[in-house]
């Protein structure tokens, strides 16, 4: 399939920009390619960020010799980054090198056994057989069922708008088919035995804030998602991708402003006609499309007397993804036994994830993915040295945890447990250090409630469920991000981008 071709999109129109204005509230990687296709549609294009720096979730802290990615680091169907380029006459690998990881993570149980998780599939077979023979058969009739449901759910229908129930209900004997209704967890355990083996082909869901015990089995996809394209690792870090999108965005004669923060979304006659920036700029537009937190969106940039669906009252009954707890250190030595993507089980799995989703309150135990970036690319941390961030799950604002003061004792207990396991000595060797906690979600981030990938990825907030690509109650006013369709994760975020190529005029259609 030719996913520019199919596009519809006129690449000339890249070159040539008429007057119709367009603002993009973020910068973030929703907000870049949306952006992106903007111009490729003809869009005089502003994007408006309120950090000093281009990429949201996806930005990039730098300190004593260390380069640190805040976010993302895991790309897989890396087309959707490749297709932005192409509509503007160029290539990504001008700009940027991708390198396939392998294994795609090593997964450590809490009993010291591990399991190396490849796009291989001769190599799967083998780690499914020498933990459990008997699962080999189950494991290749979920791969088969993985693939079906990459095929539906994310080929087919990852860019397609859902702005009606008939649209929703057209795709609901698939989803009965693929048992879109049942949990990830749930659907894996129809076809794998070994509890080890369950969570191997069932934590995915927590890579886009989702729960594998309630989680829409649709995302079942992830796994052959990830055998057919790859795991893969920006040279230079996710942040080199960030910058190529934003000089993509300057070559069609856009703009981005940092330092700008939107306070609102002006409105007209029932439509978005611009925004007004905390400085009390404003700015006029014909189209408005928000990179913000679909939440944060609709309850802080506009009026409450222009929402009819996503009302306050909604808003607060809605189910939201947990946070993150993340450490981004640097040590002074080499830890060349870990790879670059590490997964470390703690002795719990149902019932952490429990802890953090529906009983909100922060557990003395934890699972944890390691980042080691430096084990792909050593140019990011100095020579000798090692790069990574460690990450934990933990619970949403909407819990009672006061970060101000479980930061450091949580650091302090994770920085004891990695010393125990794969980073021996680590608190002696520690020489960088810098801490994000669900606190910097919301203040830094504005994310509602510091939930880190927006509304909770279950079966009633899915498609027609989630906020629209095409706002339903303020007309001109387009969402892409986490926290509308498909959803977390940067190929639902580049996807949510894609949505716009069917929902937004081209500019000319508007002269």
């Amino acid at each position: 399939m030719d996913w520019l071709t199919d596009s519809g999109l006129d690449l000339p129109s890249c070159r040539s920009l008429p007057a119709r204005h367009a603002v993009v509230i973020g910068a973030g990687l929703g907000g870049l390619a949306a952006a992106i296709r903007l111009g490729a549609r003809g869009y005089r294009v502003t994007v408006l960020e309120k950090l000093a720096a281009p990429g949201g979730r996806a930005s990039v802290f730098r300190q004593d010799g260390f380069t640190f990615d805040a976010g993302p680091t895991i790309l897989t169907a890396p087309f959707l980054l490749e297709e932005l380029w192409r509509l503007c006459g160029r290539s990504m690998t001008d700009d940027v090198t991708l390198k396939a990881v392998s294994p795609f993570y090593r997964i450590r149980f809490h009993d010291g056994t591990s399991f190396d998780y490849t796009g291989d599939p001769d190599a799967m077979r083998a780690e499914v057989a020498r933990l459990s023979p008997g699962d080999v058969a189950g494991y290749e009739r979920f791969m088969r069922l993985s693939e079906t449901t990459c095929r539906i759910g994310f080929e087919q229908l990852g860019d397609v708008p859902f702005g009606s129930l008939g649209d929703m209900a057209r795709i609901a004997p698939d989803l009965v088919r693929l048992g879109g209704h049942r949990s990830v967890h749930a659907v894996v355990s129809k076809f794998i035995k070994d509890p080890r083996l369950r969570i191997v082909f069932s934590f995915h869901p927590l890579l886009i804030g989702g729960n594998p015990f309630t989680a829409s089995a649709i995302y079942t996809l992830i796994p052959y998602l990830e055998r057919r394209w790859g795991v893969h690792f920006a040279m230079g870090g996710t942040g080199q991708v960030v910058g190529g999108l934003a000089n993509l965005i300057e070559g069609q004669g856009s703009s981005i402003r940092y330092n700008s923060e939107v306070a609102r979304i002006l409105m007209a006659d029932g439509r978005a006609h611009g925004i007004r920036l905390a400085s009390g700029e404003t700015i006029t537009a014909d189209i408005v499309v928000s990179n913000a937190d679909s939440a944060w969106t609709y309850r802080k940039l506009l009026p409450a007397a222009s929402r009819r669906r996503w009302t306050d009252r909604k808003l607060d009954r809605s189910r939201y993804s947990m946070s993150l707890f993340v450490w981004y250190f640097g040590t002074d030595r080499r830890y060349e036994d870990v790879q670059h993507h590490t997964i470390l089980l703690g002795p719990r799995y149902r019932d952490l994830l429990r802890d953090i989703f529906k009983r909100k309150v922060l557990a003395e135990d934890f699972s944890l993915y390691l980042h080691r970036p430096t084990a792909s690319d050593p140019s990011l941390a100095p020579p000798g040295c090692d790069a990574f961030y460690v990450l934990s799950p933990v619970p949403n604002l909407i819990g009672e945890t006061d970060w101000r003061t479980a930061a450091e004792p949580y650091r302090r207990a994770i920085a004891a447990h990695l010393s125990a396991t794969v980073l021996p000595e680590l608190e002696r060797h520690v020489i960088s250090s810098r801490l994000m906690t669900p606190l910097d979600f919301q203040d830094r981030l504005l994310a509602w409630q510091g939930c880190a990938f927006g509304l909770e990825p279950v079966l009633t907030q899915s498609a027609w469920f989630r906020p629209h690509n095409r706002s339903e109650d303020v007309a001109g006013l387009y969402l892409v991000g986490a926290g509308t369709h498909p959803g977390a994760g940067v190929p639902g975020v580049l996807s949510s981008a894609k949505v716009l190529d069917r929902v937004v005029p081209h500019a000319a259609a508007l002269v």
